[in-house]
This record gives structure tokens, C-alpha cells and sequence, in this order.
């Protein structure tokens, strides 16, 4: 799936997104984390031993990003998870200060959609 401009220009602001996962068990789960984008795919931040980590290795995760201040507009992704990685220095290294207004102290996982 390509983003559209719209959604590009969510992603690069620091908004709220929530994430979607199924285990396996099928139980639904909703988390609230970070978002970010690297012009193609949305990148979720995570932390490695989360359930929500093992889930998203599954390829059973769906983010739904929202302009921050605007609760009822929101992007719905639909595609596939195409990498897991603790390498943050190349897929999320910014978030903290996106986020945080400063570097963030520790990273573990961030997840790429297509």
C-alpha cells in the first residue's frame, strides 16, 4: 500500500496512533504507542519482550494514527508487517525527540508496515 501525502504528513508529527494486534489465541489488543514514518512504510516503536512485540512478529498488527487534538479523524493501515528490528538507530531514532522534545534514553524494537 503507498501513503498518501495526508497520511505522510500524520505520520512525521508526533500524533497519537494506536495499534491493534491479535494473539495467538486470537485475543484482541489495543495499545497506544509511537509512530513514525520513513517516506514509505509506518514504523511503530516497541519494546522487544512486550506481547504486543511477539504479536506484531506474527504479522497480526494494525495501526490506526490520529492527528493529535482531533479524535475523530484518523487513518486506518492496512497491509502487512514487513520487518521487526532493534536496530533503532536506522528505523526510529528520532521518536524520542519527536515525542519527547529529547533524545529518548533506550530503544528496543520498531516494526515497518507496507
Amino acid at each position: 500500500m503507498q501513503l498518501s501525502e495526508d497520511m505522510l504528513a500524520l505520520l512525521q508529527k508526533p500524533s497519537t496512533c494506536y495499534l491493534a494486534t491479535l494473539s495467538t489465541t486470537a485475543r484482541r489488543r489495543v495499545t497506544q504507542t509511537w509512530v513514525d514514518t520513513d517516506g514509505e512504510h509506518v514504523i511503530i516503536n516497541s519494546v522487544q519482550d512486550h506481547v504486543k512485540t511477539r504479536n506484531i512478529e506474527r504479522d497480526r498488527a494494525w495501526p490506526s494514527p490520529s492527528p493529535t487534538g482531533e479524535p475523530l479523524a484518523y487513518f486506518q493501515v492496512r497491509g502487512r508487517v514487513v520487518e521487526v528490528t532493534t536496530d533503532a538507530r536506522r528505523t526510529h531514532r528520532h521518536a524520542g525527540q519527536k515525542y519527547l522534545g529529547k533524545p529518548y534514553p533506550w530503544f528496543a524494537a520498531a516494526t515497518r508496515y507496507e
